[in-house]
């Protein structure tokens, strides 16, 4: 099973930019079986525009949870904490392998009378074809905080080796 995450422009850019590690949620997927989650640039954008497998969650309260991601988070402390302002607790979802797409797939042209969460759902079937040469993958990886990119097998292209 896969997530799409509506995510507002600025923090798709922060996160495409290597400044933003984590995504941070009030509320996490009830289903822990999840194997992708797709970025979904919220308006004007509309529009998938990269993948991303999930590192680590952490789970905690605000403070502590600024504690621990406050320079990967891609936020300022007044930002971070509007959001959490009445949540005893929250999330913080690491960004792991990511995956930009050269061309971003409008969501509603693959499943037709798609409506962009305020969140997120749940998606069954990958969004992304068999072989990645349609929408033109690169991976982004990122060492000493930085981010780098770097061509290396997709998600699907692993996962293929199993099917």
């Amino acid at each position: 099973m896969d997530v799409i995450l509506s995510i507002k422009p600025k923090y798709v850019d922060a996160i495409l930019m290597g400044k933003k590690r984590y995504e941070f949620r009030k509320n996490i997927f009830k289903n822990k079986n999840i194997n992708h989650i797709y970025i979904y640039s919220s308006s004007p954008v509309k529009k998938i525009v990269a993948v991303f497998r999930i590192g680590e969650i952490i789970e905690d309260e605000p403070r502590s949870l600024w504690e621990k991601c406050k320079d990967l988070s891609g936020l300022d402390d007044k930002e971070f904490f509007k959001y959490f302002m009445d949540n005893r607790k929250g999330f913080a979802i690491e960004i792991d392998s990511l995956e930009l797409l050269k061309t971003p797939i409008d969501p509603k042209e693959i499943m037709p009378g798609f409506v962009p969460p305020q969140s997120f759902c749940y998606v069954d079937t990958h969004l992304l074809p068999k072989s990645n040469n349609t929408y033109g993958i690169r991976t982004k990886y990122y060492a000493n905080n930085r981010a780098v990119n770097q061509t290396k097998p997709t998600c699907q292209e692993n996962l293929a080796k199993f099917i």
